[in-house]
């Protein structure tokens, strides 16, 4: 990643991270079962506090935490996922450099030094990497002062490449072969706003907010993705508008409205385009625009026509683990944020690919 330019990764992307580095301290968690996966066994009827002579039992008390519980059960099981799926990469690793060094006549650690040596970073490398990113760089900042952290990230990137590539000749010379299957969260994708054949590999559900400036940046990822896979993939468009964003709610109901004409993608467009006009005079103007019956639109809107949909549409994502948005499932596999297209492409790939060769694992 560009050391001047951050990524929105939301607080949850920062949470695992978190707690998957508490774990591999053996720090305590809220415990899951090594068994099944499931959190520990719970006594409903114990009594956890009184008050005014009052008992208040377990069972009320997971009751009213149902989505905190939920969403520490799925800490659990990713942290767990992570945890194995860094261990069986490492294993394999270890047991590709062992042969390696063993048909080279080499040790392991001379094997590693040699094959993935970094070229060295030149000042050529700086110059060209500053003049590209100079509109990201503090005006404040000299050339001179930016150069050794420049240099610095751009040894490590070449370091990450030259290692990424040395595994990759091996795991091709050697036919590894990785078979764990990537957490996948069930998410309901009929009867919602969606562009491609329901035939499709690959379902991508994207839980939005048209007033999240975030949400407005993945749009032209996802036209890269549409124009990369056609009809291999199918997007769906569920509603998850924040309460901090005054506009979020009606916008949605307008979507949902403008769908009711056959022109859910249109309004989508409209107000992703125009992110400052959501009050109802604005989504009624916009309206009239891509050609919809306004006299019909009003009504939806006014009536609030379409609010159930939307809490619907909200509590399904906070069950499946949606706390911000941008959020998308792709066949399933969560992930969070306003991501580059090179996030989404691999993991298309990889489903792709998981499809070839023993059928697709989609969201319903």
């Amino acid at each position: 990643m560009n050391p001047f330019v951050g990524r929105r990764t939301g607080a949850k992307g920062v949470l695992f991270g978190a707690l998957l580095s508490v774990l591999a301290l053996g720090v305590w968690l809220p415990a899951c079962s090594a068994q099944d996966g499931k959190m520990t066994k719970s006594d409903p009827n114990k009594v956890l506090a009184v008050v005014n002579g009052k008992s208040i039992t377990e069972g009320e008390v997971r009751n009213a935490a149902t989505t905190e519980l939920q969403q520490v059960q799925r800490e659990c099981q990713q942290n767990e996922h992570n945890l194995l799926e860094s261990k069986v990469k490492q294993m394999v690793q270890d047991q590709m450099v062992e042969a390696e060094a063993k048909a080279k006549g080499v040790t392991k650690e001379q094997l590693i030094a040699d094959g993935t040596k970094a070229p060295a970073v030149s000042d050529a490398d700086v110059d060209k990497f500053y003049n590209d990113n100079k509109a990201q760089i503090p005006p404040t900042m000299t050339k001179e002062q930016v150069a050794p952290r420049i240099k610095q990230y751009l040894e490590q990137q070449k370091q990450a490449e030259g290692k990424q590539k040395f595994y990759d000749t091996l795991e091709a010379k050697y036919k590894a072969d990785y078979r764990m299957e990537p957490i996948r969260v069930p998410v309901e994708s009929a009867g919602f706003p969606a562009q491609g054949p329901t035939s499709a590999p690959i379902t991508i559900v994207e839980f939005s907010d048209f007033q999240c400036p975030f949400c407005s940046r993945l749009k032209p990822e996802l036209e890269q993705v549409k124009a990369k896979y056609g009809d291999k993939v199918r997007i769906v468009f569920r509603q998850f508008p924040l309460a901090m964003h005054q506009n979020a709610q009606k916008a949605a109901e307008a979507a949902l409205c403008a769908n009711d004409q056959g022109k859910f993608w249109q309004m989508h467009d409209a107000m992703f385009t125009d992110q400052a006009g959501l009050t109802p005079d604005a989504l009624k103007a916009k309206a009239k625009t891509i050609g919809l019956n306004t006299e019909t639109f009003a009504a939806c809107l006014d009536a609030d026509k379409h609010t159930k949909e939307i809490q619907a549409d909200m509590a399904a994502g906070s069950a499946a683990g949606v706390q911000g948005t941008p959020a998308m499932f792709v066949n399933g596999r969560f992930i969070n944020g306003a991501v580059p297209v090179d996030d989404i492409t691999k993991v298309i790939d990889e489903e792709l690919k998981h499809s070839a060769g023993s059928g697709s694992a989609k969201s319903k």
